[in-house]
């Protein structure tokens, strides 16, 4: 196979070797095609890389730019914190768009070069090592997200967008989309579906994957899904319906696993997405009063416990400054506790040009969770 030297600086790392290690691939034969199996480029026998060596590369490259966002775990006082697992939800925000589309007035060019935003994408996930990764607007995974995550032992499926606006960029490095990561020594992967969202029995540009995995130290098998609804304001009504859409299909897929299994309970699930909309919005709604039994996770961080944070992205355009909560971590709450989650920055520590900026890659905020299952006794049957 021919190799494809991926340089992301100039001298040779543990980090520039697994980037060396990407391979050329055909094409994927549909944009949602799950024939592409990406656990046959992830090699199980190999010792994973050191994720603090990597992380001390990311912060020698950056040691130009400010610090790091410094955010903490908050704990809920919920679950024992026994076999912790670690989920992060974030967009990370699509070069091709960042450079070419977003119009981002008061961040700089220079802050969003890719030699050197990559290193603070790599520093985000580096830093809280998460167990599942969920992510939207990549459109460097083959070169960049697969080689370096499969090198911590990271086994992942990515999604792109049937008409991506990145390819409408020039010099674009191909489709944006949805991508998967959990680390496969925690967890064996059952089933994996792609889907192409439906709003009214049409086909969307929006897409979602769900993973059935089985947590190898309890054998608990559950769903991770990852998604990505339609932006911008006066597209509530399709965004409601690429929700509804996304809510029977993770129905489905938990009926199988269910008749698979052998069970009488319920699959859990844990549901990450950017959904472009507010709390108030319909979508949001139907989520929270699924027959699924769904919480949002980041409602652990407000006072009442019932209130979501006041920004997960915060960005200036030409329209103006824009501060809007539009991520969020959905999971089973019947099944699972959320033992901690990762505070937000304050808009002090955000600075006043808000995001993305030097030491931050992305205008959207990552959100970490900390999620442990419930004794069986305690989950209704």
């Amino acid at each position: 196979m021919e190799v494809v030297a991926c340089s992301m600086g100039s001298s040779t790392s543990s980090l520039y070797s697994a980037l060396a290690k990407t391979v050329s691939r055909p094409a994927l034969p549909h944009p949602c095609d799950s024939t592409y199996n990406p656990s046959n480029d992830l090699d199980l026998d190999q010792d994973p890389a050191d994720p603090l060596e990597l992380l001390r590369e990311c912060r020698d490259v950056l040691r130009n730019r400010p610090a790091q966002l410094q955010r903490a775990f908050v704990q809920t006082g919920h679950g024992d914190g026994r076999q912790t697992i670690r989920v992060m939800q974030w967009n990370v925000l699509a070069q091709a768009l960042g450079e070419g589309m977003d119009s981002f007035v008061q961040c700089p060019m220079d802050a969003l070069n890719w030699s050197e935003r990559k290193y603070l994408i790599l520093q985000e996930i580096l830093t809280y090592r998460p167990d599942i990764i969920c992510l939207q607007e990549v459109d460097h995974y083959f070169d960049m997200f697969q080689p370096v995550l499969a090198s911590l032992g990271y086994q992942s499926s990515f999604c792109p967008k049937p008409w991506s606006p990145c390819l409408d960029v020039e010099n674009n490095n191909g489709p944006d989309g949805c991508a998967l990561f959990f680390n496969h020594k925690r967890f064996q992967s059952l089933n994996t579906t792609h889907l192409r969202l439906s709003a009214m029995m049409l086909k969307t540009n929006q897409v979602a994957i769900i993973a059935t995995l089985r947590c190898r130290a309890t054998e608990h098998a559950f769903c991770v899904a990852v998604t990505h609804l339609k932006a911008r304001s006066g597209w509530e009504v399709l965004r409601s319906a690429q929700g509804s859409d996304l809510l029977r299909n993770l129905q489905n897929v938990a009926q199988r696993i269910e008749t698979e299994e052998k069970t009488d309970t319920d699959v859990p699930l844990i549901v990450c997405g950017d959904f472009n909309a507010e709390p108030s919005e319909d979508v949001y709604r139907n989520f929270a009063t699924s027959s699924l039994g769904l919480d949002s996770a980041y409602k652990h961080l407000s006072t009442d416990g019932k209130t979501e944070p006041p920004y997960t992205t915060w960005k200036i355009r030409p329209s103006g400054e824009s501060c809007h909560t539009l991520d969020y971590v959905w999971y089973s709450h019947r099944a699972f506790d959320v033992n901690a989650v990762l505070d937000l920055p304050t808009a002090e520590q955000i600075g006043p040009n808000r995001l993305p900026s030097y030491n931050y890659a992305s205008d959207h905020l990552s959100l970490v969770c900390d999620f442990s299952f419930k004794e069986p006794t305690l989950v209704p049957q």
